[in-house]
């Protein structure tokens, strides 16, 4: 164990989650809002878009505010939102980026709320190890709403334990934006990150997100160094953080891609076979 560690900063939908499980309502949610809008049957658009993003995936991704911000295929929730932008794109209908963000991220939000509560079998023995870590601070920093994870977590810890995990949600990794705050150590983060397998640049400055992180640090008056970030998709949770300088652990997902493994190796973090496994981290 590091005893240098002493915050613990997960994501949620993946990283605890069995996400397969938890977004099987997903999907069908979100076709129906998508055909509620262009007032027609999109099912062979949707099945049409899909087959063609995840023949490529290294090739495809989710679109915000006008940049590619993850991989397409990491989970539903980013592929349902690249078919869906790409039926958009086909219908040639919300062209201007800040209108096209505002209508998706309402359509997103909708459909999320009729997910799923459906966990990894190892999420309660790693939160209850955080959780016993003395003089450790233990958070959740997702993008997704803070009650409904919140709401989430309480099924699986109950009320009480629940309350000790500080739960940051709409943290906006996605948005490529300078962050509100003066930041030297930020100031430092490069605009984007090169690798081999992607055509595509790994956009780095994502100011919501390192405003959550930033937030963090002043309130557990620790450091980057000090923290571990453990997330499953490593564009959205991982690449700034380590690029701020913490350690980060990489978990597994059914299709993590190449790119994603190497990134994290070369940052000198690790990719977990299990979720249990960064356990032996802290």
């Amino acid at each position: 164990m590091s005893s240098a560690l002493r915050t613990l900063v997960f994501d949620f939908d993946g990283t605890f989650t069995d996400i397969e499980a938890e977004t099987v309502p997903f999907q069908p949610a979100m076709m129906s809002s998508v055909a509620d809008l262009l007032n027609r049957d999109v099912r062979e658009d949707w099945a049409r878009e899909q087959a063609r993003i995840e023949h490529a995936p290294e090739q495809h991704g989710w679109v915000f505010d006008g940049r590619v911000v993850a991989p397409a295929t990491a989970d539903p929730y980013l592929l349902g939102n690249a078919v869906m932008q790409a039926i958009f794109d086909g219908a040639a209908i919300l062209r201007n980026p800040r209108t096209r963000t505002a209508i998706t991220q309402a359509l997103y939000t909708n459909a999320y709320e009729q997910t799923l509560t459906a966990f990894r079998d190892d999420a309660l023995d790693v939160l209850e190890a955080a959780l016993s870590r003395a003089n450790t601070h233990v958070y959740v920093v997702t993008n997704s709403d803070t009650q409904a994870v919140t709401r989430k977590l309480e099924k699986l810890l109950g009320p009480g334990t629940a309350q000790r995990v500080d739960v940051r949600g709409n943290a906006k990794k996605f948005w490529v934006v300078e962050p509100a705050i003066a930041s030297e150590r930020f100031n430092r983060v490069p605009e984007m990150q090169r690798v081999p397998q992607l055509v595509r640049p790994i956009y780095l400055r994502r100011g919501k997100y390192f405003e959550a992180l930033h937030d963090i640090w002043e309130r557990t008056k620790t450091t980057p160094e000090e923290t571990l970030v453990c997330g499953d998709i490593y564009e959205l949770d991982l690449a700034l953080p380590a690029a701020l300088g913490a350690t980060v652990a990489l978990a597994p997902r059914r299709n993590t891609l190449a790119y994603e493994r190497d990134a994290v190796t070369k940052a000198n973090g690790r990719v977990l076979a299990t979720l249990s496994d960064v356990k032996a981290m802290w």
